[in-house]
């Protein structure tokens, strides 16, 4: 059995931090502490990690799976801090494919809040009340998003930009949806309301 037949064997990674870092490394290829470092900025507030260690199980888990390799350093004998890493063909095929489950991922979220806000369709109240907090939760993301006319060169600027197109968009979306929740719930009231009691 081949070593492609190994990694087809493979539970699926489901580690973000592992997924983080290989986008990371298809941007640019880059040495483990360079790693953290890049992580900590790119990732601000949406992923962590416990410590640089973690950088370096992360990325044996990335090279057992064959999604990234070690380029050699032109010094003979370079130490293990100075070995960088740049993804392979394959990390850049499972890096997309990943890419593309998220948004799957996402919906189901989305699915999950939906189902479990209609089991309160029979305490209205209490279910305005849920909207009203994701209204907020809603529009703290459009505040906080970055802005619109933001013109910094290069990846930073272009996911600046990326991010904060999402948070207008989402979040004009979410708040129309919150409106047309607020109507049925209205409506289910009502209905309840009229309904003849036994």
């Amino acid at each position: 059995m081949g070593a492609g037949s190994v990694r087809e064997a493979q539970a699926p990674m489901h580690s973000p931090v592992n997924w983080g870092l290989l986008g990371l490394i298809i941007e640019r290829p880059s040495y483990a502490y360079e790693l953290a470092r890049r992580f900590e900025r790119t990732y601000d507030g949406a992923l962590s990690l416990s410590s640089v260690s973690h950088v370096y199980t992360a990325l044996g888990t990335l090279r057992e799976r064959g999604l990234v390799q070690e380029i050699e350093d032109a010094r003979a004998g370079a130490s293990r801090s100075k070995r960088r890493y740049e993804a392979t063909p394959e990390g850049l095929a499972e890096h997309a494919g990943w890419l593309v489950e998220q948004a799957s991922e996402q919906r189901r979220h989305q699915r999950l809040l939906i189902t479990q806000l209609g089991a309160l369709s029979r305490t209205p109240q209490r279910a305005l009340e849920v909207l009203d907090e994701y209204e907020r939760v809603c529009l703290a993301e459009l505040t906080a998003a970055p802005p619109a006319g933001d013109m910094t060169p290069g990846t930073t600027g272009l996911v600046s930009r990326l991010i904060g197109e999402d948070a207008r968009q989402s979040a004009a979306a979410k708040l129309r949806w919150v409106q047309y929740a607020r109507a049925q719930l209205a409506r289910t009231a009502q209905g309840d309301a009229s309904a003849p009691r036994r």
